[in-house]
């Protein structure tokens, strides 16, 4: 009987030991990818004044090369704001969000701001991008039109 019990105690403190360690893993591996944004209105500004909208002036797609090597490159007016999230709309229906960041520049990756603008980045995920390349829609992704970022007046 005490036989038993020992050989009880030590299956369950193997089972709890690899559940400990699977779950290790699995939380490790998790923290450690960036997540993928959804499209949720709290990152786009809803103005009583008009909206307004632009492309990017440049597309960077080497998603190959790792995390932050996608992304848009977008010129705003001075005195405007823009909104926390873009979009990229892939066959009209197929909508990624991306965050926007490195705000206020004059200057990014080869590109000077007009005169009363600045450049702010838009990053999208680098596997959204792999897997829309992987599906054929490379070409659509680096299409400007297909990348949306609102922004509305400061005051």
């Amino acid at each position: 009987m005490e036989q038993v019990r020992k050989n009880q105690l030590l299956y369950i403190l193997f089972a709890l030991s690899l559940l400990s360690i699977l779950g290790f893993s699995y939380v490790s591996e998790f923290s450690e990818r960036s997540p993928i944004t959804s499209c949720r209105e709290w990152g786009f500004f809803s103005s009583k004044s008009e909206k307004y909208y632009t492309h990017p002036e440049k597309i960077v797609l080497k998603p190959w090369k790792g995390q932050h090597n996608v992304y848009g490159i977008f010129m705003i007016p001075d005195k405007y704001r823009n909104d926390i999230l873009f979009t990229v709309t892939i066959d009209k229906t197929d909508i990624h969000c991306g965050v926007m960041g490195y705000a206020d520049t004059k200057f990014i990756t080869g590109i000077n701001a007009k005169p009363g603008y600045y450049l702010i980045k838009g990053l999208l995920n680098t596997r959204i991008a792999l897997r829309l390349i992987l599906q054929g829609k490379g070409d659509q992704l680096k299409q400007p039109q297909n990348w949306k970022m609102g922004y509305i007046n400061k005051e």
